[in-house]
Formats: C-alpha cells, structure tokens, sequence
C-alpha cells in the first residue's frame, strides 16, 4: 500500500508539474528479482492529437488554415515543423488517399484501405498545435479573412451544422473535379476515377455487370453490351485503368463466369489523335500496339457528345460522323475541372473566366494576401520577361551606360535565370551555353567580350525567351513537390525577413524573400497490363517492359505515407501473386 500510495503521490505531482520536469526516475524494489526503471521526458499535455498549450502563448501564434487532405495538403502539414503556429485543418475526408493506385482499386489489385492513412495519425508526431475538422468549406471570405464550412457529419446534425473559422494564412489544396465539358449525361451515368468512393463504386459495378450478364434470361446481344465497358480519355488514368481492367477480366473473372468469357470488350475513346499525349512518342507507340494485341480497342479522334443510360454518342473529329455506342459501364477520365468553392471565390477576387486558381511564383494566390493555392486547384502565373524587359535593363545596367556588355549581364543572369526560368530553358533548347551567346546571336558580333546591347537589341535577343513557358501538369508529383516548398518557407518565415534569399526585385528595392517554387520532374509510369510498365524518366530516359513494372512496384511501395500503408499495399501485390483478386461485392 505504501509502494502504491508513493507511485499515486508521485504521478500526480509530475502531471501537476509537467513543465518543470524533465526527468522521473521510479526504481521498484520487488525482493530478489531485480528493478523496473521507467524513463519519461516530460512534455507539455497533449489532448489526442492537439497540443494544449497556455493561452498567452496560443495568442501570439498566427494561424493557418489548411483546405484539403491531398497531395498538397498532407505534403505541408508533413514537412511543417515551426511550432510558432496555430494550424486548422478543414477536410471532407480524415484521410490521405494514394491516389495513383486507384485504378488498382477498381479491380481488387489493392484494397482501398491499404492506400488510405487517417490525417491525425500522420500529425500525431508532430509537436505542433495542429486541428482537424472534418467538414467542406463552402465559402471564402479573403476581406474578412474567414472560411465558412459545413460539416460532414450526418449523425444527428442533418449535415447542416455550419461554422467559421478566422485565418492569418489560408493554404487551399482542395483539388480539383472531374471535367464533364458541360456534356449531357455524363455526370449521370458515368463513373469518375478521383476518389476511393469513386473506385469502390466502380469495382461493385464491374462485378454487377458480370452477375447481371450471367442471368439465364438474357440473350447473347443483351450480354454483350452488358459486359461492354468504355473508358473515356486515353490519358495515364484511363489508360492504367484500361489495363487493370483487362488483366482483371482474363486473370481472374473469366475463370469464374467462363460462359460470358467471349462476350467481354473494352473500349478507349480518345478525342486526340493518340493515347498518353504526355508520353515520348516511343510509349505512346507501344501501348497502342499492346493495346491492340490483348484486344482492347483504342478509338481515337472521337468526341463524346452524350451519354445515356444505354449509349455513348460520338463525334469523329475528321468527318463529323456521329455513331452510338451501347455499353454497360462507363468511366469518364478527361482531365480536371474547378470545384464550386474555387469559382465563388475566383468571382471575389477578380480572376474570372479560368479554369483553377492563378498564383506568383511563391505559390500566392494573385489579388490576396496570405492566400497560397496547392495542388490541382492553382496554377502558377509565371511573370513574362518581355513584361519586365525594361526593368531588368535598368538593374543589369550598373553604370547608367544606356548599353548592356556581357560582364553586366554576368553579373544580373543568376538572378534572371532564378526568376524567369524560361530563360533557362530557352538557352537549353537553343544549345546556348551562356547568355553570352544569346547576346552574341543577337547582336551577330563575333567577340563575346566587345558585344553591348542598348535596350531594343536587348528586347530582341529575349524575345523569344517566353515561348518556353509552359503550365505546369496537374499530377500529384507536382502537389506534393508544393506542399513541401511552402512549409519550408513557413519554417523559415522568420529567418528570411531578416536575410532575404530570393531574387532580385527587378520593380522595387531589395530582394525577395524566399527562392520561387521549381518543379523538379522525377520522372512518369505507365502501367500497360501484364506485368508490363512503361517508363519517361529525367533525361529524356524511356524504359518499357516486366524490368519497369518491378521499378514501379519499388518505387510506389517506397512513396507510400507510412510504413503502415506500405506493408499493407506489398502485401496485397503478394496476395494477388499467390490467390487472385477476390471478386466479392463488398
């Protein structure tokens, strides 16, 4: 009893004390069997997953909120470690969803919970005051610097329970939607591939038709378009889907319902001229020739018009000949569209008639303050050379010469290159080692050492350079490559205000605060089917066949959020390997 009440006595004195403790030591003696030593740091008391800190202190923290539980999101909130701030994460969904196996889901590949990790347990680690909610922002108010939500509980809130939440920074990263292009039908009879909800329903759907088809009432027509299945947009989700599918129904479905086997068909519509546009030329030919010998039919230069309940209708681009399709399921996969809230609030700060978000090189949205935009929902508004060509002049002209020589500009092409990277790749392109010989073409001086520009010899040796501007592609690579460069400029917030390591301000005094965001492009998969996977990696490297398909199991096994989840998805990938994919509607 005395043991006891001395362990009781001493607990709550360190609970009581947590702040002014940092060690506890607690050796029981228990006869001839030695001691248990018990280590602890103390740490100030955490609520779940939420630092309670004293309320003088939660008052000198800025706040942020957060939008979204994607790539970008969850990349920020990962890579977040500045405890200076209050953080708000406002989500539909409580967790991070792996969406490039997607198509793995719609087939029983992977099981959806294998790619899923719940958002708290991601920041659970992490010693900052970080709150999640789970509900959908509905409006933005960049005046008042509010976001108003709606949650996403149905339990006895009828899902009608509203609130608002104050900011000093918002981070959208909601993503983006499935872009219908405003065609009649689509949204009603057409699966999306953008959630897991999306691949679950699309899975019992595959199964449905099967069962549907194996009815003993139906005639051989009736089963033939129940078991025709159309994916439409030959870009790398439909096409891996494409490929999923097809593995699917001969590895596995047509040893269960052999009598339908001869009856099965698979339809890629695409309106350009080839499939996975984005792709060297090289994988681009090869899927479409593997795609033809496992059967799948690839119709390309074709414009979906409708889609009924019974039909897709299409339009050739060529001819203008329109013919109808009969299918028993549909999978619409043509790029992405702007969210509801994202155009309200595009509406209130002027940036209408576009598609997603337009922010500066730090990731701003343009026309806010404090407003960054992540992921699918933004793009970035790279400034022109030609829009500032006066003002670089001016800061590279050092000695008021009215003339630009090679050592002048020297001196200012790092911090042109850094805030133009266009330039960069102009003089890539062009097979230009310097801007010397940029100059030198311009002026068609021979000696790079005697050449000097005035202001419209410089206008046009940069005339070009903006041609290589290009948006950047709306992947998750890109998200998280974002997430992470804007969490490191807000642990860094501090550090820079006093020593700026950006550019040079060509149109103010001084230099930027933070470097503009780079894409780094890591390279690009194609999963083809049968174990065969296509490859666009840096340098222009191509590699297809059962080598890459291993290269991608490594590389998407090792990218996964947790170790948790990586277990999980090897293990399904073994599980398929040895016993098949289940085929329950589950």
């Amino acid at each position: 009893m005395s043991n006891f009440s001395f362990l009781q006595r001493a607990s709550t004195a360190f609970r009581d004390n947590a702040s002014a403790s940092k060690l506890l030591l607690v050796v029981v003696i228990s006869g001839s069997t030695g001691g248990l030593l018990a280590f602890s740091d103390a740490k100030p008391h955490e609520d779940g997953n939420v630092l309670v800190t004293s309320p003088g202190r939660e008052n000198k923290k800025k706040k942020i909120v957060v939008l979204g539980t994607g790539w970008a999101g969850t990349s920020f909130l990962k890579n977040l470690k500045n405890p200076s701030y209050d953080v708000q994460v406002i989500s539909p969904r409580n967790y991070f969803a792996f969406t490039p196996l997607l198509p793995s889901v719609t087939c029983g590949t992977v099981d959806a919970r294998s790619i899923v990790e719940p958002i708290l347990k991601i920041v659970k680690k992490k010693n900052l005051d970080i709150h999640f909610s789970e509900a959908e922002c509905v409006s933005i108010d960049p005046v008042n610097k509010k976001v108003y939500c709606q949650s996403n509980q149905d339990t006895n809130l009828n899902g009608k329970e509203e609130f608002s939440v104050e900011y000093d920074y918002l981070i959208i990263a909601v993503g983006a939607r499935s872009n219908t292009f405003n065609i009649p039908g689509v949204v009603e009879n057409a699966h999306f591939l953008k959630e897991v909800e999306d691949a679950q329903r699309i899975r019992r759907s595959i199964i449905d038709c099967f069962e549907r088809a194996n009815l003993p009432t139906l005639s051989d027509e009736e089963r033939k378009k129940i078991l025709h299945f159309v994916i439409v947009g030959g870009g790398p989700t439909g096409v891996e889907f494409a490929a999923e599918l097809h593995d699917y129904v001969n590895e596995d479905l047509v040893t269960l319902y052999p009598q339908v086997k001869d009856m099965v068909k698979i339809t890629l519509l695409e309106a350009t001229d080839h499939i996975l546009n984005m792709f060297d030329k090289r994988i681009t030919a090869f899927a479409e020739r593997k795609f033809k010998r496992d059967g799948i039919e690839v119709k390309t230069g074709a414009m979906v018009v409708q889609v009924t309940d019974k039909e897709i209708a299409t339009k050739e681009f060529k001819n203008g000949e329109t013919s109808s399709i009969p299918y028993g399921m549909v999978v619409w996969s043509t790029g992405i569209g702007t969210r509801p809230l994202i155009a309200d609030f595009m509406k209130k700060i002027g940036q209408t008639n576009r598609r997603v978000l337009a922010t500066d090189e730090w990731l701003r949205v343009e026309g806010c303050n404090n407003v960054y935009a992540l992921g699918d929902c933004a793009t970035i508004n790279q400034r022109k050379v030609m829009e500032d060509i006066a003002a670089i002049f001016k800061k590279a002209d050092k000695d008021n010469s009215g003339t630009l020589t090679v050592k002048e500009m020297q001196d200012a092409i790092d911090d042109i290159v850094e805030r133009y990277p266009q330039v960069e790749l102009y003089l890539k392109n062009m097979q230009m080692k310097s801007i010397a010989d940029l100059l030198m073409d311009a002026k068609g001086d021979k000696s790079k050492e005697s050449i000097e520009l005035n202001i419209e010899e410089f206008k046009s040796a940069l005339s070009k350079v903006d041609s290589q501007m290009k948006n950047l592609p709306a992947t998750a690579q890109v998200a998280a490559q974002q997430g992470s460069y804007l969490a490191d400029c807000f642990n860094r917030m501090e550090e820079v205000e006093k020593q700026p390591e950006g550019p040079i301000r060509f149109r103010g005094e001084g230099r930027h605060r933070f470097r503009p965001f780079r894409y780094k492009h890591l390279g690009q998969f194609a999963p083809l089917g049968g174990e065969q996977t296509a490859a666009q990696l840096p340098g222009d490297w191509v590699s297809i066949g059962q080598s890459t398909q291993w290269l991608w199991y490594s590389v998407y096994a090792s990218k996964q959020v947790s170790w948790r989840t990586r277990a999980l998805v090897v293990s399904d990938w073994m599980r398929r390997f040895v016993f098949g994919r289940d085929s329950s509607r589950i």
